[in-house]
């Protein structure tokens, strides 16, 4: 692997190291007609290697070109590549060599707004935006022509392809996942273009008015059917406690507990009360009234009897 590294490493460097001989030649060229035309001033003879040094001297400033920090160029000699230049100063020979400039930054693309009908046959709107960067310069401006809208279009037709090969609920809940394979996709059909698909994200998906009024009531559906069960839930959980606390608690406690609920809701004279009490809680009460009202019962008979006798 280092030696990989190396090798790459050093093609690099061997690509873009620009030999400054066009300056050089004509500075030289330029240098010594001036020279000479100094010499033969006197004479007519003087007027050609002045006019040689001008022209050399004019051409000097086209002999060098600048790249930004931010970009890469490829010289072409005749049209054919010759080699790849870097960001600073940079050499070439004029007339018979041109260059080609390439950003190399990240560049976001906005793919457009598109009707897609998708696999349960439902029509959305859904558009998405590319994150995209220039890897190979040479690539970029040699294997493609408008690299950028061509990415683009790629894109589109990618991201209609993808979308219309998945139902609607799985667009809703898996953009994240539906994007990456659109990513995917474009990478590899644009592989040999020189450049490096960062992301793709889906921005808005937009619905017919009639599904969004469906979607709507399933989802009150969903959150109705949740608080049902929760509040079931909420029950069974206190009748259990409730059971608990029967088992644990006596007739006489549960009697005593009664009476406190009594005291409690009794604070507001203005309300009336209806309290439902088992009959269990006051069994031994009703059974002590009842022998009670006997007795008196009988003693009242008994009274009755003996006045009548006397």
């Amino acid at each position: 692997m280092k030696v990989e590294e190396s090798g790459r490493k050093l093609e690099k460097s061997q690509e873009y190291s620009g030999s400054p001989m066009p300056f050089v030649f004509f500075l030289f060229i330029a240098v010594v007609f001036a020279i000479l035309a100094v010499l033969f001033v006197p004479s007519p003879a003087a007027a050609l290697p002045l006019f040689i040094a001008v022209i050399s001297a004019v051409l000097l400033p086209t002999t060098v070109a600048i790249n930004k920090e931010w970009e890469e160029a490829i010289v072409l000699r005749f049209g054919k590549f010759q080699r790849l230049v870097g960001p600073g100063l940079f050499f070439k020979w004029p007339f018979f060599e041109s260059f080609l400039k390439q950003d190399k930054r990240i560049v976001t693309l906005d793919v457009s707004r598109q009707e897609v009908m998708t696999k349960d046959n439902i029509s959305v709107s859904i558009d998405a935006v590319v994150f995209v960067k220039v890897v190979n310069t040479k690539d970029s401006l040699i294997n493609i022509r408008n690299l950028w809208e061509s990415v683009m279009k790629q894109a589109q037709t990618t991201m209609r392809d993808v979308v219309g090969s998945v139902e609607l609920d799985e667009l809703l809940t898996r953009r994240e996942e539906i994007a990456e394979r659109i990513g995917k996709v474009v990478e590899e059909e644009t592989q040999d273009w020189g450049v490096d698909i960062i992301s793709v994200k889906l921005q808005n998906v937009e619905l017919p008015e009639d599904m969004k009024r469906v979607i709507a009531r399933q989802a009150e559906a969903e959150r109705e059917k949740r608080a049902v069960i929760i509040k079931s839930e909420g029950e069974l959980i206190a009748a259990a406690n409730l059971e608990k606390a029967v088992q644990q608690m006596s007739s006489r406690a549960l009697y005593l507990r009664t009476l406190a609920s009594l005291e409690d809701i009794s604070y507001d004279q203005s309300n009336t009360i209806v309290f439902a009490v088992p009959m269990d809680i006051v069994k031994g009460e009703i059974i002590g009234l009842t022998a009670l009202a006997k007795a008196s019962k009988t003693g009242k008979v008994e009274q009755k009897e003996s006045e009548g006798e006397q």
